[in-house]
């Protein structure tokens, strides 16, 4: 994902209250290298989603059930994690305990390397010895709610979602499947949309960079006939 600046500086440059309308969730991650501070994630999240009524997810850095408590208490609806799950699995059981599996949604980061993917950890920069499919096999057994895939090579690319390895293994997961890394426009949503197994796809590149990229991708998707909520204000 690309930076575009913090999160005062996205509240500043896009009005989240208006263009809530383009979404139907809204996913925020902090993804500072090296130590984060969770306060401080926390306390921008809240002002960011001010008067905006559509689940949020956020993540990045979640290392406690006291992370967790502060982003549910600022605004979060569900939280994203990703390094947890390989470190502290124990942790992701006290975290579905406490908040229900529902409110978990598992990243999943990879990147093609000398033929065959490789999934990375730690703001990228561990990898750990396991296939994508033994991956998500062992992610529902955690009973993680969600899974969010998301390919780094393709990140930020605007070149279309990586299809060759969504179509392999969507249909394989039995969780919902949020897709994410390179799409560039509306063509590449309704796209991934099709693709059975397949419950969401994300994009920062149409909400960063593209002016109205999202209201008319929503609504040239709405009017291809794809299974998106209309909403009467939009």
């Amino acid at each position: 994902m690309q930076r575009v600046g913090d999160l005062r500086w996205l509240e500043r440059n896009y009005k989240f209250q208006n263009i809530a309308f383009s979404l139907d969730e809204l996913i925020v991650i902090n993804a500072t290298r090296g130590e984060k501070s969770m306060y401080t994630f926390a306390s921008m999240l809240s002002e960011l989603v001010n008067d905006v009524f559509i689940p949020l997810t956020a993540g990045g850095g979640i290392r406690s059930i006291k992370d967790a408590e502060l982003l549910f208490n600022n605004g979060a609806d569900k939280i994203l994690i990703n390094s947890i799950l390989i470190e502290n699995p124990e942790l992701v059981k006290d975290l579905i305990q406490q908040y229900g599996s529902q409110s978990l949604v598992a990243s999943i980061d990879y990147k093609y390397i000398n033929g065959r993917n490789v999934i990375f950890i730690n703001d990228g920069s561990r990898s750990i010895d396991m296939s994508i499919e033994q991956y998500i096999v062992y992610l529902e057994t955690l009973d993680i709610g969600e899974i969010y895939l998301n390919s780094i090579d393709k990140d930020g690319s605007g070149f279309g979602y990586d299809f060759e390895l969504i179509n392999h293994i969507s249909c394989n997961i039995c969780k919902p499947l949020i897709i994410a890394g390179g799409a560039g426009n509306e063509k590449h949503l309704l796209e991934g949309l099709h693709i059975p197994g397949v419950s969401a796809v994300a994009t920062a590149n149409l909400f960063n960079f593209i002016g109205d990229g999202l209201p008319n991708a929503r609504k040239w998707i709405i009017e291809s006939d794809a299974n998106l909520a209309v909403w009467l204000d939009a």
